[in-house]
């Protein structure tokens, strides 16, 4: 069982940035990998960012490849996810996600563990 806890959300102007972050628990953070999820009202979830266990491996949405940073800190069994540039289409609500299989992976289904989520809005 691995619990999620996310938080750095909030109100940011266009072109403003934010670092969101993740904190594991319940399991051995440095083997899970670890995912960035987000959701906007009548939208289906989409994949953000990923990073492995060892942070060695990230893969980027092409929507926010430059942008957004993906890193981890297995010290703190935390995940971070730091947004520049943000754009008002960013607006949604935010997920971590937790992956006990070693592949990092873009796909929503192969994650078991979820957040609560954490809301990110982006004003014109």
């Amino acid at each position: 069982q691995v619990h999620l806890i996310e938080s750095g959300g909030g109100l940011v102007q266009a072109g403003g940035s934010l670092r969101l972050s993740c904190v594991a628990s319940g399991r051995t953070f440095s083997r899970i990998t670890m995912g960035w999820f987000r959701q906007s009202p009548g939208k289906e979830r989409e994949f953000v960012a990923v990073i492995s266990w060892s942070g060695r491996t990230t893969y980027y949405a092409d929507s926010v490849k430059g942008r957004f940073t993906i890193s981890r800190d297995n010290a703190k069994n935390t995940v971070y996810l730091q947004m520049n540039s943000l754009k008002p289409e960013d607006t949604a609500v935010y997920y971590c996600a937790a992956d006990t299989d070693a592949t990092p992976t873009m796909g929503t289904y192969a994650y078991e563990y979820w957040g609560q989520g954490t809301q990110v809005t982006v004003s014109s």
